[in-house]
């Protein structure tokens, strides 16, 4: 990657940071969990083959996507740990599933049946996770109220089938990581939805490797609903509320730099649509840094940005490929200066909650133009350019 690149923007992903969450939230599963890295969205704009490399060689047991083309991508770069798929692929593509040695997360009885066909027309056999729906009310098999006893028989008919290896079974949590009490009773409620779905199961004699429900939120929060894997996303990559309270480190860090300075006057308007005007002499600099690369424009007028001298408010209207800050009592702050958009000093969190939204938005959201630097020790080890 040429120099160059480095000096606009870039996102520094610290890998030591990622085996640093692993070992906590290993530790929050217990001895007998497996752990399943979530690793889909580009491992949440932090680069799914570089994620997968480093939970792979620190001892992780599954990882997760949402698609066929997230899986190629990490078999084409020679990630060997098994892959579920979480999302939905259609079942004449099962050829590809196979071939690619993946899991496939099954919700409906139509569904298997057509991969069941599909994988005997290819003299393979599909490994599938039975989706559970217990109340996130998405994807799955619905077991509540009335659902129960006939989801139970179609689940019970879907393991039966030709050609598939029902490995798994799962259901996601609603609110698990919520820290109020009407959530928890709903997150233990689906819980028990889901025990006493595995249980009506067992009594079909219809049995399961891996019992799977522990999203981020029940890591953290419910050790007891580890099961057989635990499988968490956002708070592996020390993102979120709960990641500061388990002692958990932000693995991304989104910085700029600081392009030109430059001195106006008062009543000036600054930026498009003169939504700022400036109420004495200002000293402003420019940041090559806007919402195309994933710095959304509801934070214009809003948000700050952290320098060397503290922190900077941004003026006027973020653009797509700019913003413009105030450096009026910062004079130390000079045209090549490092600034923070989010990292250690200043949470993803905190600017989440001021754009009206959660941190795995403003993660997904660094854009393809954006270089990751990726740091082991310290040092630099991979600098990737996505376009």
């Amino acid at each position: 990657m040429a120099e160059e690149f480095l000096q606009r923007t870039w996102a520094e992903i610290d890998l030591d940071r990622i085996a640093h969450n692993y070992r906590i939230l290993r530790r929050c599963a217990g001895d007998s969990a497996r752990f399943l890295g979530v690793v889909k969205a580009n491992a949440y704009g932090c680069g799914a083959i570089q994620v997968a490399r480093k939970l792979e060689e620190v001892g992780a047991d599954y990882l997760a996507v949402a698609c066929l083309d997230e899986v190629r991508e990490l078999r084409d770069a020679g990630i060997s740990l098994p892959i579920l798929i979480l999302g939905y692929t259609p079942p004449e593509m099962t050829p590809q599933l196979i071939r690619y040695d993946v899991t496939q997360s099954v919700s409906s009885e139509a569904d298997a049946a057509e991969y069941s066909h599909q994988a005997a027309a290819c003299g393979g056999t599909l490994k599938i996770h039975i989706n559970v729906d217990t109340g996130m009310t998405r994807l799955g098999f619905s077991v509540r109220g009335d659902f129960f006893c006939g989801s139970v028989e179609a689940i019970a008919r879907t393991c039966a089938l030709p050609n598939l290896e029902a490995e798994g079974i799962f259901t996601h949590m609603a609110v698990s990581d919520e820290p109020d009490a009407d959530s928890e009773t709903y997150t233990r409620e689906q819980f028990a939805l889901f025990t006493a779905t595995i249980d009506a199961l067992e009594k079909k004699d219809c049995h399961f490797a891996i019992h799977h429900c522990a999203n981020s939120g029940a890591t953290a929060m419910y050790p007891e609903m580890a099961l057989d894997m635990v499988r968490p996303g956002l708070v592996l990559y020390g993102a979120g509320d709960l990641a500061a309270q388990l002692g958990l480190k932000p693995v991304m860090r989104l910085k700029t730099t600081v392009y030109s300075t430059r001195h106006i006057a008062a009543d000036s308007s600054v930026s498009y649509g003169r939504t700022f005007r400036t109420t004495a002499p200002t000293r402003t600099g420019v940041l090559p840094i806007g919402y195309a690369d994933g710095l959304f424009r509801c934070l214009s007028n809003r948000m700050s940005v952290m320098t060397v001298q503290g922190p900077a408010p941004v003026l006027g209207r973020i653009c797509m490929d700019m913003c413009i800050v105030d450096l009026t009592t910062l004079d130390q702050v000079q045209v090549g200066d490092t600034v923070e958009i989010f990292g250690d000093n200043q949470s993803v969190n905190d600017l989440a909650a001021m754009a009206g939204t959660i941190p795995y938005e403003l993660m997904c959201a660094v854009s393809r133009r954006i270089p990751r630097i990726y740091l082991e020790n310290g040092s630099v080890i991979e600098r990737r350019l996505y376009l």
